[in-house]
């Protein structure tokens, strides 16, 4: 008796599947349209292709889409639409506002090209010559003017034969990313007039924490206290947001000079 109760629920559940897809209310997963393929790469091209690579296969300095999980496990693709839409600040990737059509075809396309990844001879990887694209001279003028480089760094001093030690994609990850091996430091002013320190283990525009002198992680919301973080790094962290895709550029072809 149970086994005809289940036989007859899953024909029951057959019909109803065949019934929705038939009245439209579940539609079967359509392949993308050339069109919107080519309206994808446009938009990849143009938003993500610096990062990422014009193939989305890695690029100078955002990792191999076609490898990422939210490709290769999600059919629906709503996290990756998610993670275009509203980035990935900690990670130093801004949130792009286009529109649904668009966010759409991004993701036809970097699913495309996951397919044409896996054939034989199909992934490439960021050479040297790929990155030769820049004006050394206007990187010069940048990085003594506009960019501010000079305050902190030296070409004849700490920067000194950098081309010789560093070349292509890992220089420009180091300029872009660097690490002075030191944590950058938080004071936190508390309302009671207490003010803790220690090292910033967690910032953004809800919650502040640290890790003090004695190892504990303590954190408080934002708003409510008042706090200062001293980050060796933050010049570079904040230049992120202010190159353009030729400010870049120029400045790697002017570092690429420095032998």
């Amino acid at each position: 008796m149970r086994k005809r109760v289940s036989n007859l629920a899953e024909s029951v559940g057959a019909v109803v599947l065949v019934h929705l897809f038939a009245s439209g209310a579940l539609a079967a997963p359509q392949p993308p349209t050339a069109a919107q393929l080519q309206t994808g790469q446009r938009v990849f091209t143009a938003q993500c292709g610096f990062c990422h690579g014009r193939d989305a296969m890695g690029g100078e300095t955002g990792p191999d889409l076609t490898k990422s999980p939210l490709v290769r496990d999600e059919a629906a693709g709503d996290r990756l639409r998610a993670v275009v839409r509203d980035g990935r600040v900690d990670k130093g990737m801004p949130a792009f506002r286009l529109t649904d059509a668009e966010l759409a075809a991004v993701v036809a396309f970097v699913r495309d090209q996951k397919v044409k990844a896996e054939s034989p001879g199909a992934r490439r990887s960021v050479s040297v010559a790929d990155l030769q694209t820049g004006d050394a001279e206007a990187g010069r003028r940048y990085f003594n003017g506009a960019g501010r480089c000079a305050q902190c760094h030296s070409p004849t001093g700490d920067l000194a034969g950098l081309a010789a030690r560093l070349q292509g994609l890992q220089l420009l990850q180091r300029m872009l990313y660097p690490s002075s091996g030191r944590a950058a430091k938080v004071a936190v002013d508390l309302p009671s007039g207490e003010t803790v320190r220690g090292a910033l283990a967690y910032r953004d525009e809800f919650t502040i924490a640290l890790t003090d002198d004695a190892g504990r992680y303590r954190s408080w919301p934002a708003p409510q206290v008042k706090f200062k973080v001293e980050n060796p790094l933050e010049a570079h962290a904040e230049q992120l947001g202010k190159y353009t895709d030729d400010d870049m550029h120029n400045v790697l072809a002017y570092l690429q000079t420095l032998r």
